[in-house]
């Protein structure tokens, strides 16, 4: 048995920084950040800076931040008649989604079925601007655009400059999940051009269960709050804020973006690695999106007639955490939306095994993963080393 565990699931959560451990396990008094005695004030300034260090790595004011439970919960707040308005003030009231968005995007919003499209996908994943352009100009309603950055699946990053560019000359507004981008690439709000932004602490390693929204002040609509109740974050976001989280999340991404160029290299020569060991062991594999940029971190691959659902447990038992490229939400395996927006074959797209490194990975991680590739391909799949293996 082996006792000794790789875990190549970043993209699913990262494991917890050292630097966020410290952070929750330094607040140790108590204290309501909405109370106005001593205790209380400490939790708000603890609050309130924490969201000033995350405005500031995004480009944003503090007040444009709305500290939520995560990306999810940010997605559903934005995903809203009137939560945002468009460039001529008008509340938004149509929704232009991408095809390969998460699922939070996709069956998370809250506009009217009529006033929802789907905005296609090229072969790598990428959004088809012309489609894009053509769903923007038929119509004069106030629209809310909403693409990823950077695709948990695939890792395929979008040209999201030129995507802010194309949107708002037809007057719409744009929202970015930014749940796999962030602490990842450089993300800053004006540079990119989006008007809206979702952000997780898990992905990036901070604790799981905290997120934000970042809207920017002329954009708020009229329906912007999504919880309503005791008016904690100037009414934005009803509810106690998570001070052991919030503390977490701002030291995690300042870790992450402390070293981000440095572990961007190193995530590459990881990712990389391994893609050789796919192509090597098995030169018919199709890698997903590896035309296209992608993150530093994501590798997602299908070997013809390797099942994903029978490959990921003989992984498991092999000590490697991977998933599918079509994981779902009750963890079992199933069609990849990703893959099917992109026209992958749904026989290809239900053997998608995706590797995603972090801040925890190692060289000795790719080495291993190559011994378990090897002996799930011989011992599931027949399939012997090749001679240049």
């Amino acid at each position: 048995m082996n006792h000794t565990r790789t875990y190549l699931d970043h993209n699913a959560t990262s494991p917890l920084r050292p630097e966020a451990v410290k952070a929750a396990a330094s607040l140790g008094f108590v204290g309501n950040p909405s109370s106005i005695h001593a205790e209380g004030r400490r939790a708000r300034a603890l609050v309130e800076s924490a969201r000033a260090r995350i405005a500031a790595q995004l480009g944003a004011a503090p007040g444009e931040v709305i500290l939520t439970s995560g990306a999810s919960e940010a997605n559903a707040t934005v995903l809203r008649p009137g939560s945002l308005r468009a460039l001529d003030g008008r509340p938004v009231e149509r929704l232009l989604i991408g095809g390969t968005e998460h699922a939070s995007i996709l069956g998370g919003h809250r506009f009217p079925s009529d006033a929802v499209s789907l905005v296609r996908v090229d072969s790598l994943g990428r959004v088809d601007a012309e489609d894009l352009r053509a769903r923007l100009s038929v119509s004069d309603v106030p629209t809310l655009v909403t693409i990823q950055i950077a695709n948990g699946e695939t890792g395929v990053i979008q040209p999201i400059r030129e995507i802010a560019a194309l949107v708002h000359e037809a007057g719409a507004v744009l929202h970015a999940d930014a749940a796999q981008a962030f602490g990842r690439m450089p993300l800053d709000m004006a540079a990119i051009g989006v008007d809206a932004m979702s952000v997780s602490g898990h992905k990036l390693g901070g604790p799981a269960g905290i997120g934000a929204l970042v809207l920017l002040a002329e954009r708020v609509g009229p329906e912007a709050a999504l919880l309503h109740g005791g008016g904690q974050q100037n009414g934005f976001r009803a509810g106690t804020e998570n001070v052991l989280g919030i503390a977490g999340f701002a030291a995690a991404s300042e870790a992450a973006l402390a070293n981000l160029a440095q572990d961007g290299t190193r995530l590459i020569a990881l990712r990389d690695a391994a893609e050789r060991v796919v192509r090597r062991r098995t030169p018919d594999a199709v890698v997903f999106g590896a035309g296209a940029p992608r993150l530093s971190n994501t590798l997602c691959f299908a070997v013809p007639g390797m099942k994903a659902e029978t490959a990921l447990m003989a992984f498991d038992l092999a000590g490697i955490a991977v998933s599918s490229g079509a994981a779902c939400s009750s963890g079992k395996v199933g069609r990849s939306h990703v893959l099917a927006a992109m026209g992958v074959p749904e026989g290809l797209a239900s053997g998608a095994i995706r590797l995603s490194f972090g801040w925890t990975s190692k060289q000795q991680d790719v080495e291993r993963f190559e011994e378990a590739f090897a002996s799930v391909l011989q011992r599931l799949y027949d399939r012997r080393p090749s001679a240049a293996a």
